[in-house]
């Protein structure tokens, strides 16, 4: 049996640090679908399309990752697709509080699948999608936080604006 796991986000945009935690996710698992959250309630700067595009792009030299999205319910998507595992990027002590609300959630929704946490390297412990957008609203340096396609589709993004 193959180990397939679900790597969620809105990746908006997708960051050096998401690229860390998706590369070290494809090292342990056979299959890796990397999924963009579609919420109507957020407001992304990139649409579905665009943002999976960039991540097609940036993840293009690892075979074994998926790029796609879906709405709903986490678990109902990685029941579709035959995952066991959904992987969680975790960059501090903040963010684990509401990741095991998450989790334990997801587990009572199906308990068959697991979720596995992966520390974020610490050089990207700051970093969030949020973080790179203001920092790119005002033309600040974001070369080493984003893929060079990241960064020139932000900076249209922003020339637009």
């Amino acid at each position: 049996m193959s180990s397939i796991a679900v790597c969620p986000g809105s990746f908006d945009p997708i960051t050096y640090g998401h690229v860390d935690i998706i590369r070290r996710g494809a090292k342990v698992f056979d299959k890796v679908y990397v999924v963009v959250l579609n919420n109507s309630a957020k407001n992304p700067l990139f649409t579905v399309e665009e943002r999976i595009s960039l991540i097609k792009e940036v993840t293009k030299d690892i075979p074994n990752v998926i790029v796609d999205e879906f709405s709903g319910l986490l678990v109902e998507y990685a029941k579709s697709v035959k995952a066991n595992a959904i992987i969680r990027g975790l960059r501090a002590v903040s963010d684990f509080e509401y990741e095991m609300q998450i989790t334990s959630m997801n587990r009572v929704l199906n308990e068959d699948i697991e979720t596995f946490f992966i520390m974020t390297n610490n050089q990207y412990s700051f970093l969030s999608s949020s973080i790179v957008k203001e920092v790119a609203k005002y033309n600040g340096d974001i070369s080493t936080l984003v893929p060079p396609i990241v960064e020139k589709e932000l900076q249209k993004k922003f020339l637009l604006k």
